[in-house]
């Protein structure tokens, strides 16, 4: 069952302090934002049902490293587009690209699988991590993602994410052009 919150979830489930820790620097910020407390979604399509109650578009969160493994990146894009390595490493002038270990998740975002999502950024303070997005993303005006876990998604507007969240966090946004192939 979904249930809909303006601003954090007053329930009586226990929360992770990553969550926590989203709502916090969210509610710090003075930045408007509904939760919605869900069955785990791991996956794009358990999303959905979720993308219906936020009327918000769920974007697609990738976690990504160089072969060496030196450098990390947080993709934002279309659920419904493919993701192509060699169009996004050619656009960042790196090694080829590949998803990164769920250790290296929970080290720099404190993240599981199933849960990433730029709100992980804030626990990134030494901004190893670089967040990107595809280009298209640029027409939304709301966007929902996950607060650390899986279980609940926040929904604020685009420009919000962007222009407070993400800048108080200290990353800069990186725009890219990813082929739909």
């Amino acid at each position: 069952m979904i249930k809909l919150y303006s601003g954090r979830p007053v329930d009586d489930i226990e929360r992770i302090a990553p969550e926590l820790q989203v709502y916090d620097f969210l509610d710090g910020l003075g930045v408007k934002y509904s939760t919605l407390t869900h069955p785990a979604a791991f996956s794009m399509e358990e999303c959905e049902s979720v993308r219906k109650v936020a009327d918000a578009p769920v974007f697609k969160n990738l976690f990504l490293t160089n072969r060496q493994q030196t450098q990390f990146y947080l993709l934002m894009m279309p659920a419904g587009k493919p993701f192509k390595t060699k169009y996004l490493s050619s656009q960042l002038g790196c090694a080829r690209l590949s998803f990164a270990s769920e250790q290296d998740m929970v080290d720099l975002l404190h993240i599981h699988p199933g849960a990433v999502s730029p709100m992980g950024l804030i626990h990134d303070k030494d901004h190893r991590v670089r967040l990107i997005a595809d280009r298209d993303l640029q027409a939304a005006e709301r966007y929902a993602c996950h607060p650390c876990v899986n279980t609940s998604s926040v929904v604020l507007s685009l420009s919000d994410l962007i222009n407070r969240v993400v800048a108080a966090t200290g990353h800069d946004l990186t725009w890219v052009d990813l082929r739909p192939e």
